[in-house]
């Protein structure tokens, strides 16, 4: 039986796990719609041709990460998950709201009358959305690492609310948001070929080159504006991943440059994993720094080890369907000549 003061670092964990998992899968289909928006020129319609593809079969199923990640919020960890409900009680809706319209977006452009010959205004809500959600998202995990989210007694201190949008949080939004531009750009380089690869190629590398500069600057904003985050950094173990993607990161654009793509998709999920491995562990033990902790948030210590004891058998069912999801739709079939007409 583990320690009871085990099992709030425990969960967390696997809450980090599920953040991850959300970041590299449902991040890549908010990239996706980054680049349907911007597609340009000749090619620009098989672009967008290429990112529904890509897309339509799997593209919802990956939002499943998100919701087990609330799940384990409110059931392992229901302070946090009230005070964080408070505290970004705006962003939280239009991130759902974005969420809800980018998928009917998505949907409603991929169906219908001008799918298949010019952009439709379906097109822009779809783009739109998948730039407006990783961007709130992205500024509320910078948002609960700089201190000016302040807890007392359980409430949400007001008052506050222009406080939360400092440059730190923005940092991050925008970090967030070319991140999964960059893994959209990369995934897409193993979902097409010809000249189609040749583009997302190019739009990889780009947006490798600008992650770089926005990593470089959060970084060091949060010398100022998170020190608490910036300290944790800067310690073992997290300096260990901030080192680890100092080294993959241009093992990642070398393998796009040498057009090594299945090695280029690793190493970029690599890149995305490591980051968030170093924001956690320096974030620890704090889930909103510096009032709510893992284990000052935590259930009771029976629901903790309900959770444990339920998430072998959630996940015995979860993962293998969807890797038979992903095996029967991302596979290659005997259309994939006409996909790019």
């Amino acid at each position: 039986m583990l320690a009871t003061e085990l099992l709030p670092e425990l969960i967390g964990l696997v809450a980090l796990v599920a953040l991850i998992a959300y970041a590299v899968l449902g991040g890549a289909d908010f990239g996706g719609g980054v680049w349907n928006l911007l597609a340009r020129g000749r090619r620009s319609e098989g672009q967008r041709r290429a990112i529904s593809v890509a897309m339509g079969p799997v593209w919802e199923a990956n939002h499943v990460w998100l919701i087990f990640l609330i799940v384990i919020l409110f059931t392992a960890y229901p302070l946090a998950f009230a005070a964080l409900s408070v505290a970004f009680f705006w962003p939280f809706h239009l991130v759902l709201a974005g969420i809800v319209l980018r998928g009917a977006a998505f949907v409603f452009r991929a169906h219908g009358r001008a799918a298949a010959t010019t952009p439709s205004s379906w097109g822009a809500v779809f783009g739109a959305a998948s730039i407006i959600t990783p961007l709130l998202l992205g500024a509320c995990l910078g948002a609960v690492s700089t201190g000016r989210i302040r807890v007392i007694d359980g409430i949400v201190q007001g008052g506050m609310e222009w406080a939360r949008v400092g440059a730190f949080p923005l940092a991050t939004a925008v970090l967030a948001l070319v991140v999964c531009a960059y893994l959209a750009a990369v995934y897409l380089t193993l979902e097409t070929e010809g000249e189609l690869r040749e583009d997302f190629r190019r739009r990889a590398l780009i947006i490798w080159l600008i992650a770089g500069v926005v990593s470089l600057g959060t970084l060091l904003l949060a010398y100022s504006e998170a020190p608490h985050l910036w300290e944790g950094l800067m310690r073992f173990p997290a300096i260990l991943a901030v080192l680890a993607g100092v080294i993959v990161a241009p093992a990642a654009v070398f393998a796009l440059w040498r057009r090594h793509f299945e090695l280029a998709r690793v190493l970029a999920v690599g890149q995305v994993v490591l980051l968030l491995i170093g924001w956690g562990l320096a974030q620890r033990p704090y889930i909103i720094y510096p009032d709510i902790s893992l284990s000052g948030s935590a259930a009771p210590p029976a629901t903790l080890i309900f959770v444990l004891w339920t998430l072998p058998f959630g996940l015995a069912l979860l993962l293998p369907s969807l890797w038979f999801l992903f095996a029967v739709f991302k596979g290659r079939n005997p259309a994939a000549e006409e996909r790019y007409p």
